[in-house]
């Protein structure tokens, strides 16, 4: 049987220029993994327009098994500091129990990589602490993150594109599109000011505890201000993004042209 192709192995194949797989193409794949990396977000988990319930809000927060295992070691924290008032257990019980955690998903073959995350985390805040011999640097590390998370969302609303917006325009394959409609636009820059309330907040109250020195204060109200006060603003942006692309859907999502952006 006569063949077409050329003798030879494949890798001997010059590729012709229409070979390539749209895969291949390094925009796609970074596109892709930018929409996983926004699916795996808590807004992630209720598409715009749909319902938010209650068990979605439970798996943007990583379910019950996550829930726990971001609030017991910071809890273990307190109680120890509380009735000790010594640095060094107080900082190492959060790390052992956060490494049990890991353990224990790896024993029953469950995802382990937010689990590490986490003890990378309090790891890092611990060492910090035993390292300036002050409990209060165990505080540093998420006083950092705060920080720059309100930068990035403040930037983002001053030059026109609010983080929660390019969120939402990767899971929804808009792209920016969402940008020349004033309703969405709207909504989704007062969603991004909600998310920069939230980190603002978190420093207002955190900083001068830290600043004096007030740990255990600092320790209760950081669980406080933590997965519940992160639960509650990602409520409320379900909402709110949901009525606009629910409105928007209803009246045809026709852009407003007077409120397109160049």
């Amino acid at each position: 049987m006569q063949h077409d192709e050329p003798a030879g192995p494949p890798h001997d194949r010059r590729p012709e220029p229409g070979d390539e797989s749209p895969l291949d193409d390094p925009r796609v794949s970074l596109a892709a993994q930018l929409r996983a990396a926004a699916q795996k977000a808590g807004i992630g988990q209720v598409a715009p327009g749909e319902v938010p319930t209650a068990s979605a809000l439970l798996s943007a927060i990583g379910g019950v098994r996550g829930l726990v295992e971001s609030i017991v070691p910071g809890l273990g924290f307190v109680v120890v500091y509380t009735l000790t008032g010594e640095l060094l257990p107080s900082v190492l019980i959060p790390v052992v129990l956060a490494v049990l955690f890991v353990v224990a998903r790896a024993v029953q073959r469950g995802p382990v990589a937010q689990a590490l995350a986490g003890v990378l985390g309090i790891a890092l805040s611990a060492g910090i602490a035993l390292l300036s011999g002050r409990a209060e640097g165990n505080f540093v590390p998420g006083v950092v993150i705060n920080a720059v998370s309100l930068l990035a969302m403040v930037v983002s609303i001053a030059v026109r594109w609010p983080l929660v917006g390019v969120v939402v325009g990767l899971l929804t394959n808009e792209g920016g599109a969402w940008r020349q409609d004033r309703a969405k636009r709207r909504v989704l820059v007062l969603v991004t000011w909600l998310w920069a309330g939230l980190f603002a907040a978190r420093l207002a109250v955190q900083v001068p505890l830290l600043l004096s020195g007030q740990v255990a204060a600092l320790a209760a109200l950081k669980l406080v201000m933590g997965v519940p006060l992160y639960a509650g603003v990602l409520w409320v942006t379900w909402l709110l993004v949901r009525t606009v692309y629910r409105a928007r859907s209803a009246s045809g999502d026709a852009p407003d042209a007077q409120g397109a952006v160049s």
